[in-house]
């Protein structure tokens, strides 16, 4: 998959819930995503949106369908390979940063690289602080995350999400609890990371405006993608 091609690719993806009668949440869902591609996931509330996410990223794997990852089918492989696939190659950014108080700002951005443990401590300290200094939020390195404001966390928490150089970043409501500034900083943020970095970005949104300037809109309406 190397240069060109399709980062993620799905493949008729049915999803229900049973609780307690069956409700069909996804309908055959296909799509792809491209090397680089930054598209953003649009449609009302209980469309199916973020269930398709948490599939798409393999922390659900109660689905009928296919979805494949860097040419590598997911469906059915053992937990601790959907593991080292979402550690490696997914970066996370949710509504919620999900930074660990007790822990400085640098200390966060880590975090998923110890737990890779792909390189030295050192090695992965000095990613972070890259990372950190792209983002304008080196100044910042050894503050605890409680600390900063609201804009400066999800910052870091994009910094956190890049730290093992993943091949697509998922988003779930990325600015949803943003003001319109740091919705534009984040949104800029993703735009550089799709063409400087050449990752992928998959971000569900509820913001139009955001939607609006990503290179490819996928719209959802009740469990189906009906256009994208």
């Amino acid at each position: 998959m190397e240069g060109t091609g399709n980062i993620l690719e799905v493949a008729k993806v049915n999803k229900s819930f049973h609780d307690p009668v069956t409700v069909p949440v996804l309908k055959d869902v296909s799509m792809a995503v491209k090397r680089g591609e930054f598209v953003s996931v649009t449609g009302k509330s209980g469309c199916g949106k973020s269930t398709l996410l948490y599939i798409l990223s393999t922390m659900d794997t109660d689905y009928e369908g296919q979805v494949i990852i860097d040419g590598e089918p997911t469906q059915g492989l053992p937990g601790e390979r959907l593991s080292e696939i979402r550690n490696e190659k997914i970066g996370f950014v949710f509504q919620f940063h999900y930074l660990l108080n007790e822990f400085s700002v640098l200390k966060n951005v880590m975090l998923p690289g110890l737990k890779l443990g792909k390189f030295s401590e050192e090695e992965v300290e000095n990613r972070a602080m890259g990372l950190l200094k792209e983002l304008q939020m080196d100044d910042h390195a050894l503050k605890m995350a409680n600390q900063l404001s609201g804009g400066q966390k999800q910052r870091v928490a994009i910094a956190r999400s890049m730290i093992n150089d993943p091949l697509i970043i998922m988003g779930d409501e990325p600015t949803g609890n943003l003001d319109k500034k740091n919705s534009e900083i984040v949104f800029d943020i993703f735009q550089h990371i799709a063409s400087e970095h050449k990752r992928s970005l998959l971000v569900v949104t509820h913001d139009n405006d955001f939607a609006a300037r990503t290179h490819r809109i996928i719209e959802m309406d009740d469990g189906r993608i009906v256009n994208g």
